[in-house]
């Protein structure tokens, strides 16, 4: 067993996720103190495998690879933690981490730890401190065992502790990859829909908390008198009050706007990884423990429909 620390790479159409950054640039610090090496583990065919700060970087390229499928890279990733042994693998808590983590873990029988924030080593012993009941307590973890995964969540880490110019090592994948019984047939990407809001300067966004349909209008006059789009968490969605392409979130559009307004918006995780990045957040919700008020930069425990009413009369 050694003492270096895995990070498996997330990418799609040849881009590299913050994720994957924010992990090397945490494993790094990590593997300092236990005396072992930062290793990035990229699957895929014909990427430019380079960028990280990794101690180490390893790329396995195999045409099987070059577009996820949870069954050859779930036999990939566990071939390479059989053969080296790591202390600690760490995925990013995304659709396909999520997919890759808990396989792993099923596979080796060794503790598996998601809605990881922070990560530290004390006296040897691994501790993860975790999200749980979407984002309003923090669970602290101590997984037992010569060997761990944790699932991280986007944003927990800084960006740029990642980024480098370690030169990647090409490898041949370690197990066959033929007869494999889920294949990749297409990638269907979303319709962008009635606007990008990918590119908007101002949002206001609604949650659970604007109550129904018929709720909805006042929101959109607020946001029409600040020259915002008006946005919403994924309840909003489901519920079929806004289109999906106004959807902010994990399963929506990651924005970054100048102005997010919160309306009614508790702060789960998928919705922050979304929209925490904005230059200024401000959130109205009548619980003053919603998670959203840790990111915000404003905040109001207020009822959200006074708040928009005053605004709109004071616009």
């Amino acid at each position: 067993m050694s003492n270096d620390i895995f990070i498996v790479i997330e990418h799609l159409d040849g881009k590299f996720a913050d994720v994957s950054f924010e992990m090397v640039g945490k494993a790094k610090e990590l593997a300092s103190v236990l005396g072992g090496k930062a290793v990035a583990i990229i699957l895929g065919s014909g990427l430019p495998a380079n960028g990280f700060a990794s101690d180490t970087t390893l790329f396995v390229d195999d045409a099987n690879l070059a577009e996820f499928n949870p069954a050859a890279y779930g036999k990939v990733v566990e071939a390479l933690v059989k053969e080296k042994s790591p202390r600690l693998v760490m995925f990013g808590w995304t659709a396909a981490g999520m997919d890759l983590a808990a396989w792993l873990s099923a596979r080796l029988g060794k503790p598996c730890v998601a809605y990881a924030k922070e990560i530290r080593f004390e006296s040897g012993a691994l501790i993860v401190n975790s999200q749980a009941y979407g984002g309003k307590m923090l669970a602290e973890i101590a997984p037992s065992g010569d060997l761990a995964i944790v699932a991280v969540l986007a944003g927990s880490f800084p960006v740029e502790a990642g980024q480098g110019s370690t030169m990647a090592t090409q490898i041949a994948s370690p197990v066959v990859l033929d007869g494999l019984k889920i294949k990749f047939i297409e990638s269907v990407k979303p319709a962008t829909g009635d606007m990008d809001i990918t590119v908007q300067t101002k949002l206001v966004s609604v949650g659970r908390g604007i109550g129904g349909r018929e709720n909805i209008e006042l929101a959109n006059e607020l946001a029409s008198a600040l020259g915002a789009v008006l946005t919403a968490s994924r309840p909003v969605i489901d519920a079929r009050w806004l289109p999906t392409s106004r959807q902010v979130g994990k399963s929506g559009r990651k924005v970054k706007p100048k102005l997010y307004l919160a309306l009614g918006i508790s702060g789960a995780p998928e919705h922050l990884e979304g929209m925490k990045s904005a230059e200024l957040i401000i959130a109205i919700n009548t619980d003053k423990k919603a998670p959203i008020f840790n990111y915000a930069h404003y905040g109001a425990t207020a009822d959200l429909f006074e708040v928009a009413e005053a605004m709109l009369e004071l616009l």
